[in-house]
C-alpha cells in the first residue's frame, strides 16, 4: 500500500473518532418524504419577498473547525390568510453561492468547488427552491429524525446560539429541492406578520448525503475518503423579509 492511501486511511481513521463526539448544538430538522402542497385559498395575500434583505445563511464542519457563508434569494412569496402564513416559496440562486470566511485564492478555491460536480452540480441545477406545506403555533415538541451519529461534529469553541435561534413562534415545514432531490423537512422558526411586511427567521441541521450533495462515488476511492473529512451536518438559516401586497387582518408576534 503506497504512503498517499496510507495517510488517507489515517485521516479517515481519525474522523471516525472525531464523529462519536458530540455536534454543534442547534435543531436537527425531522426529514421526511416530500409531502403535498395544498393549494392557498383565493382570499389569501400574497407578499413578494424582499430578494436585497431576504439570504439563506449556512455553515459547514469538519474536525478542525468551520466555513459558512450566503446563499442569494432569486425570488418567492408569502401567502397570509387572517394574519397568519398560509404557504409560500422562495427560489436559491445557487450561481450565487458567497463563502464568508474565507479571502483570496481560497475564497475562490471553495466556491468553486461548492458550485461543482462534488456538491452542489450548480451548472446542472442552478436553483434551488423551498415551497412551504404547512405552518402552526410552536409547541416545543419536535423529534428530529436526522439525530444520527453521522449528524455529530465537534468544532472547537463552538457557540449553540450560532446555529439555532430562541424562543420560537411557529413549527414550518416545506419542501427542500436541491440537485434535483426533494424531502420535507420540519424546524422551528419566528414568524410575525404586520401590516404591510412579513418576516421569518430559522436555523436548523441537515444532513447533506440526504440530497446527494457530497463527493461524486465514481471520483474513487481516495475522493470518498476525502467526503468522510467533512461533516454530513449542515447548519441552514434562513431570514426572509417579505413585503407589499395589501394589509393582513391580524397580527402574529
Amino acid at each position: 500500500m503506497n504512503m498517499a492511501r496510507i495517510f488517507i486511511l489515517s485521516l479517515f481513521s481519525a474522523t471516525l473518532l472525531f464523529s462519536c463526539q458530540q455536534k454543534p448544538g442547534g435543531t436537527d430538522a425531522e426529514v421526511s418524504e416530500a409531502q403535498e402542497v395544498e393549494e392557498v385559498s383565493a382570499s389569501a395575500t400574497d407578499f413578494s419577498v424582499n430578494t436585497s434583505e431576504s439570504q439563506l445563511m449556512w455553515f459547514g464542519f469538519k474536525p478542525t473547525g468551520r466555513h459558512n457563508g450566503t446563499i442569494g434569494i432569486q425570488d418567492g412569496t408569502i401567502s397570509v390568510l387572517n394574519g397568519d402564513v398560509v404557504g409560500g416559496s422562495f427560489t436559491m440562486d445557487m450561481n450565487n453561492i458567497n463563502v464568508e470566511d474565507l479571502e483570496g485564492e481560497y475564497k475562490e478555491k471553495l466556491t468553486n468547488h461548492l458550485k461543482s460536480g462534488d456538491f452542489f452540480s450548480v451548472e446542472e441545477h442552478p436553483t434551488a427552491t423551498f415551497e412551504i406545506t404547512e405552518v402552526k403555533p410552536y409547541s416545543g415538541e419536535m423529534t428530529a429524525t436526522d439525530g444520527e451519529d453521522k449528524m455529530k461534529v465537534v468544532v472547537n469553541d463552538e457557540e449553540v446560539d450560532d446555529y439555532s435561534i430562541e424562543s420560537p413562534t411557529h413549527t414550518i415545514s416545506g419542501n427542500l429541492t436541491m440537485r434535483g432531490t426533494t424531502l420535507n423537512v420540519t424546524f422551528p422558526a419566528n414568524v410575525s406578520v404586520t401590516d404591510g411586511q412579513v418576516t421569518a427567521q430559522a436555523k436548523f441541521n441537515i444532513d447533506r448525503s440526504k440530497w446527494g450533495v457530497n463527493f461524486r462515488e465514481e471520483n474513487g476511492y481516495e475522493a470518498r475518503a476525502k467526503d468522510e473529512l467533512i461533516y454530513d451536518t449542515v447548519n441552514i438559516g434562513f431570514d426572509i423579509v417579505a413585503s407589499g401586497g395589501g394589509e393582513p387582518t391580524a397580527s402574529v408576534n
